[in-house]
């Protein structure tokens, strides 16, 4: 089922999403809706926050950084794409462990933030511990364009937002545009709901 994505203005966004066991009710609906959701609304990464529910778990594919050759992603090797083709994982209870390496900057959106893109600086390298879908804990490394997106959706559990990562000039500068998101005047082509649509 394909879920209402809660647009920026929305006091969930801002929660520190809290813990969940094993027996959740409806873990596995509940994931199997979150990439139907996600697919939809032709995103690489979903957290839970954004269809309104405030729990530790996001999912992330990011195999379609794989599929485009001529794409201009930032990615400069073969070896790159080959570690993103089929990168498709549930993350439940994440915990970051790690972060390190030089920042450096990417292009971020948001589908809770639609029509919005900034430039982002967050550290290459992390280190995160987490339940997979079958609610076994996890503890890898990760890198590159693999790391950002789950940094992303992991500020999302955290209660953040891309939009907290840039400067406050660039703040002021879309603060009109983020103002028509939470009063429902943005034109998206997947369900949304937003904090004070008219």
């Amino acid at each position: 089922m394909i879920l209402p994505i809660v647009g920026y203005g929305d006091p969930v966004l801002r929660k520190v999403a809290r813990e969940i066991r094993k027996d959740h009710a409806g873990l596995d609906r509940f994931i199997t809706d979150m990439f139907e959701t996600m697919y939809n609304a032709s995103g690489v990464g979903l957290a839970a926050p954004q269809v309104g529910k405030d729990i530790r778990l996001f999912v992330v594919d990011a195999s379609v950084y794989a599929e485009d050759d001529e794409a201009d992603d930032g990615l400069t090797t073969d070896e790159e794409r080959r570690k993103l083709a089929g990168f498709k994982r549930v993350f439940i209870n994440a915990v970051m462990l790690s972060e390190e390496g030089e920042e450096w900057p990417f292009n971020e959106g948001c589908l809770s933030i639609p029509k919005i893109r900034e430039d982002v600086h967050r550290l290459p390298k992390i280190v995160l511990q987490y339940h997979d879908e079958n609610f076994k804990k996890q503890e890898e490394e990760f890198d590159g364009l693999a790391a950002r997106i789950i940094q992303h959706e992991y500020d999302h559990i955290e209660g953040k937002l891309f939009t907290d990562r840039i400067s406050p000039l660039r703040r002021r500068m879309i603060k009109g545009r983020l103002d028509d998101i939470i009063k429902g005047k943005v034109q998206v082509d997947y369900k949304m709901k937003f904090a004070n649509a008219r």
